[in-house]
């Protein structure tokens, strides 16, 4: 099939054969999957491959949902994950037609008189909108980030088929129910369209990471902001990943920014970043880092962070009843002695790193393999206890750490993760958190109901 062009994808009507083919190929898929799940006749891995060859030809925000999902640990099959985990979520650029009307609808007919230069072509292409480097009339060069036309349709078809597919597997797999998964993950990006929530997110991190010096964050030009443009600052910087290769200290040192960048936040302020995509974060010359893309974030209740930090001394100290009141404070019920249990192994290997006095690698064993094992061992014994509702505020946690992991894998880096963390929550106080939430909020104009869902 030929590819669409720019003014079919980007009228309405192109946009409603999309949703149509969305439809039909993830129906299908869903169909195929129950069918062949019932009839005990199944290749997951075939069925997999199939699916994401189906899927790999749309664009825009389902292939956002898909590498949401593939994030999450059982939330999906293995097989399914590893696939959708290689979805691409670059929609096609809009053409300058498109760009001059649609920055016409967000600044007014006279939109071009406030800038010095704005190139029609996108400087970079994403899921939901495109960025064009542009240059104001003091000399700043500012990244406009605009939003595709009618993708808040889109975003809400591809929910849609979202909810469809868990509803098949719930019933075919009842070792995780995904009802609160899809809940957040919903909730989360519809406010990914708002670009005026995200400018507030920006100032936020700003304002977070005033006292980092390896981390830096774009400052939104609101003047030149709307809810479907967001004008920042343009930080230079080159990709992660040409730093693969780079000597340990280097990657060490970048590793360690990163780290700061994540977790000074979550247990500072009880907000976290929950998008640790590669994209969204350059190297400057310094090895200092640029944090970028601001809509994903979550924040959460002080009793929330005190409970990670629980469950960390519970599995250091092998106290059972800390760790369930942790658990509980995540928003875990129901919890029985197995399932406690269970919940503690999968736990185990994600404090691992923390829990070890000494300079290491994130994981010294295949971290794939190794971490294949666990899911699925976990995912047969949930299955025989009977299942557990995942709670809404561990979702987007559990992906920053599993993420964040991922990128420092690929950095190689090697530091005391040990000692990294017991710095960050030595002095922890939850009413001190809660206090420092709430002036950092109030100061941007944000409240916790904004980002809590």
């Amino acid at each position: 099939m030929a590819a669409p062009s720019h003014r079919s994808e980007n009228s309405l009507s192109g946009r409603i054969r999309r949703y149509a083919q969305v439809s039909t190929t993830v129906a299908g898929q869903a169909a195929k999957l129950a069918g062949a799940s019932l009839l005990g006749g199944l290749d997951r891995g075939t069925h997999a491959a199939e699916l994401k060859a189906a899927l790999g030809g749309l664009k825009g925000p389902l292939m956002k949902v898909a590498q949401m999902m593939a994030t999450i640990p059982d939330a999906l099959p293995a097989e399914y994950a590893a696939e959708l985990a290689q979805l691409q979520a670059n929609a096609p650029p809009m053409g300058r037609p498109f760009v001059r009307r649609r920055m016409a609808a967000e600044l007014g007919p006279d939109w071009e008189r406030h800038f010095a230069d704005f190139p029609l072509e996108a400087a970079a292409a994403a899921s939901l909108g495109q960025v064009h480097r542009a240059r104001l009339h003091d000399g700043r060069e500012v990244a406009c980030k605009l939003q595709y036309p009618e993708i808040e349709a889109a975003v809400e078809a591809d929910l849609a088929q979202l909810r469809l597919v868990l509803s098949i597997w719930r019933r075919i797999d009842s070792a995780i129910d995904t009802t609160r998964i899809y809940e957040e993950i919903s909730a989360r990006l519809r406010e990914e369209l708002d670009y005026s929530l995200e400018a507030r997110h920006m100032r936020l991190y700003g304002l977070m990471l005033a006292s980092e010096p390896r981390v830096h964050v774009p400052e939104p030009i609101l003047e030149l902001s709307t809810r479907r443009l967001l004008t920042m600052s343009w930080l230079e910087g080159r990709p992660l990943l040409e730093f693969r290769r780079a000597d340990q200290a280097s990657r060490d040192r970048l590793a360690l920014a990163l780290f700061r960048a994540w977790y000074v936040p979550f247990y500072r302020f009880g907000v976290i970043h929950g998008d640790p995509h590669l994209g969204n974060y350059t190297v400057r010359p310094d090895l200092s880092i640029n944090l970028l893309d601001f809509g994903c974030i979550r924040i959460f209740p002080a009793r929330f962070v005190k409970g990670v930090i629980d469950l960390y001394w519970a599995l250091l100290r092998d106290d059972r009843d800390l760790a369930v009141q942790a658990y509980e404070s995540w928003g875990f019920a129901g919890l029985t002695n197995e399932l406690v249990d269970i919940l503690n192994e999968w736990a185990r290997f994600l404090y691992e790193p923390l829990m070890e006095d000494r300079v290491r690698r994130i994981s010294e064993t295949n971290a794939g393999e190794a971490g294949r094992r666990v899911v699925e061992r976990v995912h047969r014994r949930l299955r025989e206890a009977g299942g557990v509702t995942v709670p809404r505020e561990f979702v987007f946690m559990d992906r920053a750490a599993i993420g964040l992991g991922s990128v420092f894998l690929h950095l190689g880096a090697e530091l005391n993760w040990h000692r990294l963390f017991g710095a960050l929550i030595e002095d922890f106080a939850p009413e001190e958190v809660a206090a420092r939430q709430a002036r950092a909020l109030a100061e941007v104009g944000l409240s916790s109901r904004d980002a809590t869902g």
